[in-house]
């Protein structure tokens, strides 16, 4: 078997001990199923901005490129606040995405039924919700071109960006879409805001064109304030969400408390050959760094989706996912998801309980 090799970015604030259980159960994952897995590590965002200057190395770069996935912590903190934006963790990130093409992002919000009262939302509402949103990564208002700050003739200071998406990346991003639906529900729903928007009329008119080569996937249209507003009303009514990159940057880290901790959900994000960087949906989190409190489950699940996305391993990735619903069976909890009736344990505890599940 060929070795796959991933390249493990640990980041800033809780990103080492999360990435440290994660690759922990990759390990016992390896060990089992005989995967055939390899691992390099590097640096991205303020920890490499503290040990080089730069939140991305072109050396960091050239291993991601070279490698089969990914597998990231989390970036950024308050510590690097106040630098130049230039140089701030977030761009290691955005650089990543950019490089690599990475500009299908995809982030399940799925309720496992041990932690439907974790929600904070009625049980009828979020029991048995799962949903795939479905981002566009690379384009958008967050690249898009002019944008900065400038000094109007009254002295005035204007800031000012730019929310373009062509034919092509529109096209790309709903057939992730359109197939991703196919292998669940067959419902997409696309969410713009083409009233107000010429950019995103652009988007409904190309997935329209788009729906008749997926006859087996029904369509629907929404507005986005439409679909914040029916995320929390009721979540259940969607299958496959797909929307640009700001839309779905907000709806997507509304969808992930609906589960009851974003400490749950993992993320990827994928190019055209099936490349890609798996993170959990969480930030750094520097407030609870190494003090053994972070949830280690959305980076360890981040890992059983690069397993079935980028490797070709479904079988492990199912593995993995089945013993994290064992663990929380046993009423395993870190803080975040912890209840009165539960058994609160360390962020490296539960990486434990995982493989030890994992390997039974």
């Amino acid at each position: 078997m060929a070795t796959k090799q991933i390249l493990i970015l640990p980041g800033d604030g809780i990103g080492p001990e999360i990435v440290t259980e994660a690759r922990k159960v990759l390990e016992a994952a390896d060990k089992k199923y005989n995967l055939g897995l390899s691992f390099d590590e590097d640096l991205m965002g303020g920890s490499s901005i503290d040990a080089h200057g730069v939140p991305l190395t072109d050396s960091a770069l050239a291993k991601a490129r070279a490698a089969d996935a990914i597998l990231l912590g989390a970036v950024g903190g308050p510590k690097w606040d106040k630098i130049d934006r230039a140089i701030r963790p977030e761009q290691g990130l955005l650089q990543m995405r950019s490089k690599l093409e990475l500009f299908a992002n995809l982030r399940p919000a799925l309720m496992y039924p041990q932690l439907v009262d974790s929600s904070s939302l009625k049980p009828e509402v979020v029991s048995g919700l799962d949903i795939l949103i479905v981002r566009e990564l690379t384009g958008g208002i967050y690249f898009g071109q002019p944008r900065g700050i400038r000094t109007l003739d009254n002295g005035e200071r204007e800031g000012y960006n730019t929310y373009v998406y062509s034919e092509s990346e529109i096209e790309r991003i709903g057939r992730i879409a359109f197939e991703m639906a196919q292998k669940r529900q067959g419902r997409v729903c696309s969410v713009d805001k083409a009233n107000v928007l010429e950019a995103t009329m652009l988007w409904r008119e190309v997935m329209d064109r788009l729906a008749p080569e997926y006859p087996d996937v029904e369509l629907s249209h929404m507005y986005v304030d439409n679909a914040a507003m029916q995320l929390v009303r009721a979540p259940k009514q969607f299958d496959v969400l797909v929307t640009g990159n700001m839309f779905g940057d907000i709806l997507s880290d509304a969808a992930a408390m609906l589960t009851g901790s974003i400490g749950m959900l993992p993320s990827a994000s994928l190019n055209q050959h099936g490349q890609g960087m798996y993170e959990p949906c969480h930030g750094s989190a520097p407030d609870i760094a190494g003090q053994g409190l972070a949830n280690p489950l959305a980076a360890i699940l981040s890992g059983a989706m690069m397993l079935r996305y980028s490797l070709n391993m479904a079988q492990a990735a199912e593995g993995i996912e089945a013993a994290v619903g064992r663990v929380l069976d046993q009423g395993l909890r870190t803080t975040d998801i912890a209840t009165e009736h539960s058994t609160k344990v360390s962020t490296q505890e539960m990486g434990d309980a995982v493989v030890k599940e994992l390997l039974a």
